[in-house]
């Protein structure tokens, strides 16, 4: 007898497994629906993929790399976020900070670094731990290696709290290593040029504006009588912004207002040679200092290096004018007296000149000396002339001592 087929358990479950089918399919469909409208939402710049989907996709299919996965994901969310901020326009995302440094308008303020200083940094560790001990003032020389002992003698007046830093005019920079501070010390090096050159192109405000004084010293100053922390307590006392050690009066003395007065800390004014001085608050009787040992805080020397002109690399002329960066001068520019130095008169770097015409090579740089005084003079004259005749007002009556 043949056996009938059993479909009677198989038709009764197939009309609910379709249905469940449907049901499935409608809740997908509708699944779907919300979550792709929500896709644009999603930040693709904040979806990571863990390395092991990576490279499985990688190897399961080479020619759909894991870059051109992300870079479409990534054109495909800007180009939503697009259609959805129409109204922000492209130059309100650039950044443009007038404010910032000129050439880094472009820069977050966040990380402008507008200056820097001298001091050495490891090639090593943490940046954070570099510096565990950071000079408070700079001194800088303008040295020829004849110098070197008497070089030698400066830099022990000067604490661990002065960073030194040697401007070497005859290229021999090596020799000076037999010092141990030496090899701390900042070596800048460029043969037969003059102090107030290298001040110009390396000591711009910016680079040194960590120190709050800055020792700008010839290189033949005697320095027995002097301490350099003593020195920076009596700047302060008495708010000297310019300044300048007394000079011993038996050698080297060309002013009287920088020579040291034995009853005096610090003086401020002096009396000159008649007719020199029409105002007494004026220099070469207040209001000045010489240009072979000065010691500027960092607010004055910020003036005064705008000041110094890029092609007069003596420097003469400019003792007359610091005035022009401290207000009121005549309270603000001072000598220290019982911190005082004695210009030796060494005549080394007028040495690194070229002889001429039969002259020894000093007495050249002694005439550029001269000739860029004049130099000085007229600009800064003329430069005060068009201002005051720009600004409708008739220019003060100042007269200069050749």
């Amino acid at each position: 007898m043949a056996k009938l087929p059993i479909v009677g358990r198989s038709a009764h479950r197939k009309p609910n497994e379709s249905m469940r089918l449907f049901v499935v399919t409608i809740v997908g469909v509708v699944l779907g629906f919300f979550i792709g409208i929500s896709f644009p939402t999603v930040s693709i710049t904040k979806l990571h993929f863990p390395s092991s989907i990576v490279s499985y996709i990688e190897d399961k299919n080479s020619a759909l790399t894991t870059q051109a996965i992300l870079n479409h994901a990534w054109t495909t969310a800007r180009n939503v976020k697009g259609n959805d901020t129409e109204s922000i326009s492209d130059t309100a995302m650039k950044i443009y900070v007038p404010t910032n440094p000129r050439g880094a308008e472009s820069l977050a303020p966040g990380i402008v670094v507008p200056e820097s200083d001298f001091h050495p940094r490891r090639l090593w560790g943490n940046p954070d731990e570099d510096l565990p001990f950071k000079p408070k003032y700079l001194v800088t020389f303008t040295v020829g290696i004849s110098q070197k002992e008497n070089i030698n003698r400066a830099v022990k007046k000067f604490s661990d709290n002065f960073a030194i830093l040697l401007f070497h005019y005859d290229g021999r920079v090596s020799e000076w290593d037999e010092f141990e501070w030496s090899k701390r010390a900042i070596h800048i090096s460029v043969r037969r040029q003059a102090k107030w050159w290298y001040a110009k192109r390396f000591l711009h405000p910016d680079i040194v504006a960590s120190y709050e004084y800055i020792f700008i010293w010839d290189e033949d100053l005697g320095v027995e009588h002097f301490n350099a922390e003593e020195y920076i307590k009596l700047v302060k006392k008495y708010q000297l912004e310019i300044s300048q050690p007394g000079l011993e009066p038996d050698r080297g003395l060309t002013w009287q207002m920088t020579k040291r007065r034995g009853d005096h800390q610090v003086h401020k004014v002096t009396e000159e040679r008649p007719g020199w001085c029409d105002d007494p608050h004026l220099p070469p009787c207040a209001g000045f200092v010489e240009i072979m040992a000065p010691v500027f805080s960092r607010d004055a020397w910020r003036c005064v290096w705008h000041m110094i002109q890029n092609d007069l690399v003596h420097g003469w002329g400019l003792d007359f004018a610091l005035r022009k960066c401290v207000e009121p001068a005549h309270e603000k520019i001072g000598v220290v007296d019982s911190q005082w130095i004695v210009h030796q008169v060494v005549p080394s770097l007028g040495n690194q000149g070229q002889s001429e015409h039969g002259r020894a090579p000093w007495e050249g740089v002694r005439e550029r000396c001269r000739k860029e005084w004049g130099i000085f003079q007229t600009r800064m004259a003329e430069a005060e002339k068009t201002y005051y005749e720009m600004m409708g007002v008739p220019p003060p009556n100042v007269t200069f001592v050749q």
